[in-house]
């Protein structure tokens, strides 16, 4: 029978344990100051264009995605703990390349960018791997929603305390990238310190990574679609709303915290609640409820009329449950087939395609808002149906090692 419980002590140990816990929160705190205001960096105070400033992000995302066989065949070498300090060092060399970079040279910000986008590439791949070589089973799920969680609360508090600095204007920013850095530094250090690697029973004598990574072509095509929910909030909800509604910006701004509170308080309830049916057949009910959610979007945005900014805001909420039962599921269902030796290189494959979907669903989304609500949501929910059904009828590969995985061991 499924864990349906999980307590706060063992939540955290197998989260990795209060250093690594520390770590995520310090990393997440420091990523809320800039991230969300790379932008305004770029254009305040480097003076580029803001064209300029959103290529080199969106080169430095793509770019950052063609590292990930590297950490993935790391991954597969029994490395953890390293692999994720890593990710948060090379954030720290981008945040230092901001804070070098006179104005009026692009090429610097787009290299701090490739930077940025290397470590927040290779973070949930390698968090991932550690999480699960430290726990199993539900108790698993449960750490990677409790990871989860921590994190969205990180970023949000961050978030909140960038933005009531920026009344100080260039100076407030630098200030921002600096404390970024030195956040990241903490972390990277905290991380770095829990030592933790595969046995070397989980990985070949030879020390290569033997076997072979589980294909799962039909839920890495799925996810990248999946994906979009993650920017809904942050992309689709306020386009419609401010351009096509005409609504106050206060209604996306309102939607988009109360996502985030939604995420980091029910995040692992919702988790260890479903962790009594298949992680496949939760991902697939993930599908049907984003996708029930787009139609709620459409018939909210198809009549313009005073109650269609609240009627925006409810249907967020089912969303925001979709999302959540995505996220609780997605990456649980991916190191529950990969056999350990190729943990890395599928959480990888992984990684690749979620980053893809991120790449790609703000052009997506605004294109075809450009032809209106029934452009946008129909086809988010018919693309949906169509992944959350190749989920329901893809078959696992037999590994034998779906719900094992060896145990960690410290080390460096």
């Amino acid at each position: 029978m499924a864990t349906t419980k999980i307590h706060a002590r063992a939540l955290l140990r197998a989260s990795g344990g209060p250093r690594y816990a520390i770590a995520l929160a310090v990393d997440a705190l420091g990523t809320g100051l800039l991230r969300p205001f790379l932008l305004l960096y770029g254009v305040m105070v480097l003076r580029l264009s803001a064209s300029a400033t959103g290529i080199a992000m969106t080169t430095g995302v793509v770019m950052g995605l063609v590292c990930m066989p590297a950490v993935g065949r790391w991954l597969d070498r029994g490395a953890r703990s390293t692999v994720v300090a890593a990710s948060m060092l090379v954030r720290v060399l981008g945040v230092a390349l901001l804070l070098a970079a006179p104005a009026g040279h692009v090429w610097l910000f787009a290299t701090a960018a490739l930077f940025l986008g290397i470590g927040n590439q290779a973070w949930p791949a390698a968090h991932a791997a550690l999480v699960a070589t430290v726990a199993h089973g539900r108790e698993r799920d449960a750490a990677l929603a409790g990871g989860r969680a921590l994190r969205n609360a990180g970023l949000g508090a961050g978030a909140l305390l960038a933005t009531a600095c920026l009344t100080g204007g260039t100076t407030a920013l630098q200030a921002l990238a600096a404390a970024t850095g030195l956040a990241y530094l903490a972390a990277a250090t905290l991380a770095w310190s829990v030592r933790l690697r595969a046995r070397p029973a989980a990985v070949p004598p030879n020390g290569g990574a033997g076997g072979t990574a589980p294909r799962m072509r039909a839920l890495l095509a799925a996810n990248v679609v999946y994906v979009f929910c993650l920017n809904v909030p942050e992309i689709a909800v306020p386009l419609v709303l401010v351009t096509q509604l005409h609504a106050s910006p206060l209604w996306a701004a309102a939607i988009f915290v109360a996502n985030t509170v939604l995420v980091v308080t029910l995040q692992v309830p919702v988790t260890v609640l479903m962790s009594r049916f298949s992680r496949r057949t939760v991902l697939a009910l993930a599908g049907v409820v984003l996708a029930a959610s787009y139609l709620g979007f459409l018939a909210a945005t198809s009549p313009e009329h005073r109650w269609s900014a609240p009627a925006v805001a409810a249907v967020s909420v089912v969303c925001a449950i979709g999302e959540i039962i995505y996220a609780g599921s997605a990456t649980a269902l991916v190191t529950a087939l990969a056999p350990a030796p190729v943990l890395g290189r599928a959480l990888s494959r992984f990684q690749l395609s979620t980053g893809l979907g991120l790449a790609v669903s703000p052009a997506v989304m605004t294109s075809l808002a450009s032809h209106g609500p029934a452009a946008l949501w129909g086809s988010l929910a018919a693309s949906t149906l169509l992944s959350a059904s190749a989920v329901a009828t893809e078959k696992d590969q037999a590994t034998g090692l779906s719900d094992s995985r060896h145990p960690a061991r410290a080390g460096s």
